[in-house]
């Protein structure tokens, strides 16, 4: 009888054993290795959507927005101690669905390249913004706590925290470009993303900011930010040792079916490789929140152009930064005005067709006859990495006849849009510093 007692409890410390062993290993799985939605804001999938307005009016209002957004990253340049976020107002950007808090609470983000911290507004507001959705009550959740002055967090945000004069909690404020701004309590909790098969990743202690007072030109269907950026704060940061610091996107062109969405990937399955891919190094710069490449030409058929750089200013990124920065948020991509110029100079007499002026005085090059374009092939020349772009990466229909070169010159930072990424896979690998691209047929992936 002895014997088979001992038989018994041996097998069942075994089957103990290895359905904790496997729901350890299926938690890790999902963790490591997981892939959700990106929405972007003009779908009917998301939330913000107006279906009383025409693809050419939600068209203009992520233009409007990309122009302002390229301002913000002037200004980020100019204050990087005070300005670490985009405008929000405006079209143009990405969307995830997250939770925070046990038991999770949801929250609709921007998904931005160009920020780091995580934020939503939070009770009790001093002074928020109208929302529609529930305002998160950090009261009511179990694994919520506010974070210390000393803690490692509240020091990656330097001048932009301050401790309470309640108590020995970490406070921060944030200004943008436009007059809108937030503050409140840096905090953690638990952090979760439900992936696509309907899993979902939970990641404890997450940093994030409490808001309670928030303004300006904010959504009232703004749920948050969700920072994707370089710097300590963000999502792909703190996540770094669970992905191993990679993350991939695959944006889908602006014609894709309404009810598909892009995708994020996170971990093992976020890194990029395979035939046609090429990969550029990431280059540091003064503000590590965001991703600097650096450019060396573009090619318009056979004809190189060689980059030429900013007029000397204050403004202007140094050599040793890069020269352009990659940005999920912007819809269109700027140059430096001369080299702006020796680009559509190449490309005017590539592409034939009608030259005709932009009514909203938004581009330089526009045609009314597309039947009679010709559109070479366009590469951009980065370090180590030849990025071959197709006509949708290159040239956007702004109204019914009417298509436009869809670069901008700037005097400032230049950056490679959204536009310019669509039907690649991009991946963002933080621990090798590159960034590959992979064409890719998005609505597949």
């Amino acid at each position: 009888m002895e014997s088979f007692n001992h038989k018994v409890l041996f097998f069942t410390l075994a089957v103990i054993f290895l359905v904790h062993f496997s729901e350890h290993y299926h938690a890790e799985a999902k963790i490591d290795d997981f892939t959700t939605h990106l929405i972007s804001r003009d779908s009917p999938l998301c939330s913000f959507y107006n279906p009383s307005e025409t693809k050419y009016q939600r068209l203009q209002k992520a233009l409007r927005s990309s122009i302002l957004r390229s301002n913000n990253f002037r200004a980020m340049r100019i204050s990087p101690n005070d300005i670490l976020s985009d405008v929000i107002s405006g079209g143009g950007e990405y969307l995830m669905n997250v939770s925070i808090g046990t038991p999770p609470v949801p929250m609709l983000g921007i998904a931005d390249t160009g920020s780091d911290l995580i934020w939503r507004q939070c009770l009790p507001c001093d002074d928020c913004y109208q929302q529609d959705e529930p305002i998160f009550d950090p009261q009511k959740l179990k694994t919520y706590k506010t974070l210390a002055c000393d803690d490692e967090f509240c020091q990656d945000l330097g001048q932009l925290s301050f401790c309470s004069t309640d108590g020995n909690f970490c406070t921060y404020i944030y200004l943008y470009g436009d007059p809108s701004y937030t503050s409140g309590n840096l905090s953690s909790d638990t952090l979760t993303i439900r992936s696509n098969e309907g899993q979902a990743a939970s990641f404890p202690g997450l940093a994030f900011g409490c808001g309670y007072n928030n303004g300006g030109n904010f959504n009232k269907k703004h749920g948050g930010i969700i920072g994707l950026g370089g710097g300590p704060l963000s999502l792909v940061k703190q996540l770094s040792s669970k992905i191993g610091g990679r993350f991939s996107y695959c944006l889908l062109p602006l014609s894709s079916a309404s009810t598909a969405s892009s995708k994020i990937i996170f971990g093992r399955s976020g890194a990029v490789s395979g035939s046609g891919t090429v990969s550029t190094p990431l280059i540091k710069g003064s503000l590590a929140t965001l991703y600097h490449l650096r450019m060396e030409g573009m090619s318009v058929g056979n004809k190189r152009v060689e980059f030429k750089g900013f007029s000397k200013n204050k403004y202007s990124p140094a050599a040793a930064e890069g020269n352009i920065i990659i940005d999920s948020g912007t819809t269109l991509t700027f140059l430096p005005q001369d080299f702006y110029n020796d680009v559509e100079s190449a490309l005017k007499p590539a592409i034939g067709g009608e030259t005709t002026a932009d009514p909203r005085r938004i581009f330089d090059h526009c045609c009314s006859s597309l039947s009679n374009l010709q559109i070479p092939t366009v590469t951009a020349h980065f370090t180590g990495a030849d990025v071959k772009l197709q006509p949708l990466n290159i040239f956007i229909q702004v109204q019914e006849d009417l298509v436009c070169f869809s670069r901008l010159p700037t005097q400032d930072l230049g950056i490679f849009g959204n536009l310019a990424q669509m039907n690649f896979l991009v991946g963002y690998d933080l621990k090798n510093n590159k960034v590959s691209f992979k064409p890719t047929d998005c609505s597949k992936h």
